[in-house]
């Protein structure tokens, strides 16, 4: 899914966000402001603080660095690794790739939509879940794959993907209780 690179609002415009503490990028900025090819980095730190790159870290990197904000949107969008929106604490990667393809992976994307409610690139109501259907997870081996965080499972089926997911909401409320 391509992201319209186009700023909707200018400058003066933008609505900032409450939530979003800027000040967590300022040691980052520190680092990075003065190094050539620091853009790249930049936006790697700023989503990892925030899990995505938020519209305002932007405009505050084009005002304390001095990076134009075409440059940033245009990397930021032609990489896959960038995201411009929150995401779920899970995030489901099935592998399209050609072995899974054939093992018919899209079986394990619809199971998954239909369990979670949300179709692919999606977040869950909750933000536990996002899901992405990805090119190559590398598994081949394991075929139909999916990735959750760092764990990989393999050999799946609709119904088994699912009940990995149900696992983990299992998990995840044993925890908070």
């Amino acid at each position: 899914m391509r992201i319209n690179r186009k700023l909707n609002k200018p400058k003066e415009v933008i609505e900032i966000n409450d939530e979003i503490d800027l000040s967590l990028i300022n040691p980052l900025i520190n680092i990075y402001k003065t190094k050539k090819g620091n853009l790249i980095p930049l936006l790697q730190g700023v989503q990892s603080i925030y899990g995505y790159i938020p519209e305002e870290a932007f405009y505050k990197l084009n005002k304390d660095v001095g990076l134009e904000l075409a440059a940033m949107y245009g990397v930021a969008t032609f990489y896959s690794q960038f995201r411009l929106n929150p995401v779920g604490k899970h995030i489901i990667k099935v592998c399209h790739g050609t072995a899974c393809h054939v093992q018919n992976a899209s079986k394990i994307t619809d199971a998954i939509m239909d369990s979670l409610k949300i179709n692919d690139g999606e977040t869950t109501e909750d933000n536990m879940f996002t899901l992405e259907s990805v090119a190559c997870l590398g598994c081949c081996s394991l075929a139909p794959v999916m990735m959750i965080g760092d764990e990989t499972y393999g050999k799946l089926t609709g119904k088994s993907s699912v009940k990995v997911i149900k696992n983990i909401k299992i998990q995840e409320s044993k925890a908070n209780n």
